[in-house]
């Protein structure tokens, strides 16, 4: 929410969500962190376009962990909505969304206007719309994932985009290899990406842990995050035929130039070396099994 208020890149959904932060963190954090989303957005943002335009927006997105995401309402605007957008997550934090999505008609009147056929079925822990579908379930469980989804007009012939955005970190390793297997035996065609944490057992990696268990934020799957090759063999291990991983820093270097020059504006950045680092510490992972050569 503050780097979009300042400028890194557009959402005007993001306000409906999430409060602005009142206290402002040291300019070094901020910039890091600023930037670090920056590459996110865009670097996930360009995966799932190319996947939209490969299949004409003929297929599916299920966001897993998806939170307060507001990438279904930034497709519409685009004119890039699959033909059916679901998300996941805790029924407490769905319920939550819910909630903000029924209270605010810029979120609602979106949904309506891409509705069609029966009526919307919305409850606390569920919306249910021809286009758009959040469901409340536990990423842990696939066999009741696949159930609620199924219940919300999941098809798993159709070419399916799964996205999870640090999710998989906070499961163990068993956990997020059978969520994994699951996608890739249930449907004939379709990608993954995954960002999250790599490169986590050097002295850097080895500090970011630390700050987080200090705040009760235990990283289950930390494991997996040793290396952009263990990040791809997890993929490989489980099902996906191909599997790419590049860490942020890479993932920087490749935005538009002018933007990235644009954005290295808006927050004075001392600290260069630390920003380096950071973004070496998270990357982009991206599988696939495509039975019919898409």
């Amino acid at each position: 929410r503050f780097a979009v208020s300042i400028g890194y890149w557009k959402d005007p959904y993001i306000q409906y969500f999430v409060r602005q932060a009142k206290e402002r963190k040291a300019p070094e954090i901020n910039r890091g962190k600023s930037g670090c989303y920056y590459a996110r957005v865009h670097g996930v943002s360009y995966l799932i376009k190319a996947f939209l335009k490969k299949t004409d927006c003929n297929c599916q997105i299920v966001n897993l962990g998806a939170g307060m995401d507001t990438l279904f309402w930034r497709l519409k605007d685009e004119n890039l909505l699959p033909r059916k957008y679901f998300e996941v997550d805790f029924p407490m934090i769905v319920a939550r969304k819910i909630h903000n999505i029924k209270s605010k008609p810029p979120l609602s009147k979106p949904i309506m206007e891409s509705h069609s056929g029966d009526s919307l079925l919305i409850d606390s822990h569920s919306l249910d719309s021809s286009r758009y579908s959040i469901v409340g379930a536990d990423l842990r469980f696939s066999s009741d994932l696949e159930e609620k989804l199924k219940k919300h007009n999941l098809d798993i012939h159709l070419p399916t985009l799964l996205v999870a955005e640090c999710v998989l970190v906070y499961m163990t390793p068993q956990q997020s290899a059978s969520l994994l297997k699951w996608a890739a035996s249930t449907f004939p065609v379709a990608m993954f990406i995954n960002y999250e944490q790599v490169n986590m057992t050097d002295r850097f990696g080895q500090i970011m842990i630390e700050n987080l268990q200090r705040r009760q934020c235990n990283l289950a799957g930390v494991e997996v995050c040793r290396s952009l090759d263990s990040q791809k063999e997890r993929l490989l291990l489980n099902g996906w035929e191909t599997a790419r991983a590049i860490d942020m820093m890479k993932v920087y270097s490749f935005l538009p130039q002018a933007d990235v020059k644009r954005i290295e504006g808006l927050e004075f950045l001392d600290e260069k070396e630390l920003f380096e680092q950071l973004m070496q510490h998270y990357c982009i992972c991206w599988a696939s099994k495509d039975s019919s050569h898409l």
